[in-house]
């Protein structure tokens, strides 16, 4: 008996599961390439190691499922070792160089310019690859012509009390993991770490007009010899599975948005 065919790669929109004669017939300039990337870092004593990765992934294809037919966009596998060097004090924290990285995505540009798709869009789930990746849109635009976007799928907010401080292993953060991969988190070792004075600067803060150097550890101060510092930055206390599919729908939604305004930029006066 002849093995029945596969209707999968026809569907698809994972680019690897193409073959590379199908992904020929299906790429056009007018399709969307999106790269999640996330990390492998310290994400405090509730979270795994591959938060980022996991939170990453997950959107990128849940805003291809919903949006890629309609856009014509296409996931790539995610990259899991990125710029983490702020979590460096913390065991199983695993980076790259900023040299490396944008050695990487230099090559991937590369390869994606070889196809007939001609935009790049970083989905970006660690914060700190953001200044990497806005180097690397410059760079990869300069060099193959490709139209390339950074997107940050979720952002620190005012809500509870992280006072806009919840940007690592924080209430948000926690309670999207809680969603998508709950047998990863263990929320009774969730605890506070929010540096409230910080909230009361004008500049001086995450997210405020003057930015500065930071690990992950600095929020917790001295520790006793012998343990670990937290690495938490944001309150996970009240986080809760509802609130992380309520905030994914949410995000996914906004990310069709997003992407519709990608595939529509022009950037030329008119």
């Amino acid at each position: 008996m002849a093995p029945r065919s596969s209707s999968r790669n026809s569907s698809s929109r994972n680019f690897a599961d193409l073959a590379a004669h199908s992904l020929v017939e299906r790429l056009t300039p007018e399709s969307i390439v999106l790269q999640p990337l996330g990390a492998v870092e310290a994400h405090g004593p509730h979270l795994p190691l591959n938060t980022d990765l996991v939170l990453a992934s997950a959107l990128s294809a849940a805003a291809v499922a919903a949006h890629g037919n309609a856009l014509d966009l296409w996931d790539l596998p995610a990259l899991a070792y990125t710029k983490s060097n702020e979590h460096a004090w913390a065991p199983g924290t695993i980076w790259l160089s900023a040299q490396t990285m944008l050695a990487v995505l230099d090559d991937l540009g590369r390869g994606i310019a070889m196809t007939a798709a001609r935009t790049l869009v970083f989905v970006n789930g660690h914060g700190g690859n953001s200044a990497l990746l806005q180097m690397a849109c410059r760079d990869l635009r300069l060099k193959y012509g490709l139209r390339t976007f950074l997107l940050h799928p979720w952002m620190a907010t005012d809500e509870g009390n992280e006072l806009g401080m919840g940007i690592h292993a924080g209430h948000d953060e926690t309670s999207l993991m809680m969603h998508v991969r709950p047998d990863l988190v263990d929320i009774s070792k969730a605890v506070r770490r929010v540096p409230e004075q910080l909230a009361q600067n004008k500049h001086v803060k995450f997210g405020g007009s003057v930015s500065f150097g930071w690990l992950s550890n600095d929020v917790d101060g001295p520790v006793e010899p012998g343990t670990l510092p937290l690495g938490v930055i944001g309150d996970p206390t009240g986080a809760n599975a509802e609130s992380g599919a309520c905030s994914f729908l949410r995000i996914v939604e906004a990310m069709g948005e997003q992407l519709d305004e990608v595939r529509h930029f022009d950037p030329r006066v008119r």
